[in-house]
């Protein structure tokens, strides 16, 4: 078996989101490979110092290296981490998963050229990053989904009620606000509508949120971050789930929605038309657009026979996410 390090922001521990690094890391594990695994800092400096130590450490003792590529200031720690990789001579493999790394590649090409071109192979979990990266001019590529264990998710089929889910951090980016605008809408024609927003704080949006909800009077609880466990239970009591982001990928939350059972509404950005088709596993709405989602979500309500196929659908396509289909594509890449 390879013996892998596995670079990301691996901050679950300080009530972040569990990222790839946590999730597929320990997959692999479980597989028998040995995985070690960097960096749990907090403080972004002192983690990208951890990454690069981590691969000083480790150099003699591994086979190969993953990195999380993100489109933002964590593009920088990847860039940073393949170049220690290339010092050390140590094949990597960046894992491509920011909604908005296509502007990436525009804006920093230099950079990325450094970083993709030289990769072992960059992996893609959606098609729509496949093809940005294919019209970019890369051919290193391989698409693997993001995966989950199929065995934890029970589907429920559930009767239409206006009960909604929102699971996502609190960032700008995945626009949190226009949930509870969309609710605010729903509640002219359903009063009794409730919101139910789980995921840590990021960047201040989750103090927005709360003080936009007192102002108008929307009934929604935030629940801040819950283990998985938690988190899974109480989606039983919601029949449709929210995502309002305005860049997205292939966003682990979506999966497991689908996964449960829980009929999708979402904008449709980035990687989301690639994984969730409209009308079939999903309805999708323009990014910014409250009323349009409005809409989409009394559709539902008011077709609970459509809502309940779309949940079925979403399930069976789903089922080619698990695991034991997605560990035989990263056995082929390490192999």
């Amino acid at each position: 078996m390879k013996k892998i390090l596995y670079i990301g922001n691996q901050l679950k521990q300080n009530n972040f989101t569990p990222t790839s690094v946590d999730i597929l890391g320990t997959l692999l594990i479980k597989e028998g490979y040995l995985v070690h695994t960097a960096s749990n800092k907090k403080n972004k400096g002192l983690r990208l110092l951890d990454m690069c130590f981590s691969i000083i450490k480790y150099r003699n003792k591994i086979d190969i290296v993953l990195i999380d590529t993100y489109s933002t200031t964590n593009f920088y720690y990847a860039v940073t981490v393949a170049w220690w990789c290339r010092f050390f001579k140590i094949p990597y493999i960046p894992i491509l998963h920011g909604g908005n790394l296509p502007y990436r590649l525009q804006k920093s090409k230099k950079l990325s050229n450094r970083l993709f071109q030289q990769a072992k192979v960059n992996v893609t979990p959606s098609g729509y990053l496949l093809q940005k990266f294919k019209d970019a001019g890369y051919s290193n590529l391989v698409l693997i989904p993001n995966s989950l264990e199929l065995k934890n998710y029970v589907f429920k089929q559930r009767k239409m009620a206006p009960a909604f889910l929102w699971v996502r951090s609190f960032s700008k980016i995945y626009n949190p606000l226009m949930a509870l605008k969309v609710i605010d809408k729903i509640r002219k024609t359903y009063p009794e509508a409730t919101l139910c927003m789980v995921g840590p704080d990021k960047d201040g949006s989750l103090e927005q949120c709360k003080k936009w909800a007192i102002a108008n009077n929307i009934p929604v609880t935030f629940t801040g971050k819950l283990s998985k466990k938690d988190w899974l239970a109480l989606s039983e009591d919601f029949t449709i789930f929210i995502n309002t982001a305005n860049f997205d990928n292939t966003p682990f939350t979506i999966l497991e929605a689908m996964a449960l059972g829980i009929p999708i509404v979402s904008t449709n950005v980035g990687g989301i038309p690639y994984l969730l088709e409209d009308r079939q596993t999903a309805i999708l709405v323009n990014p910014e657009d409250a009323e349009a989602m409005t809409t989409a979500i009394k559709h539902l309500l008011q077709n609970e026979i459509l809502a309940q196929t779309i949940a079925k659908t979403a399930r069976k396509k789903v089922e080619t996410f698990d695991w034991n289909e997605v560990k035989h594509l990263w056995k082929s890449v390490f192999e």
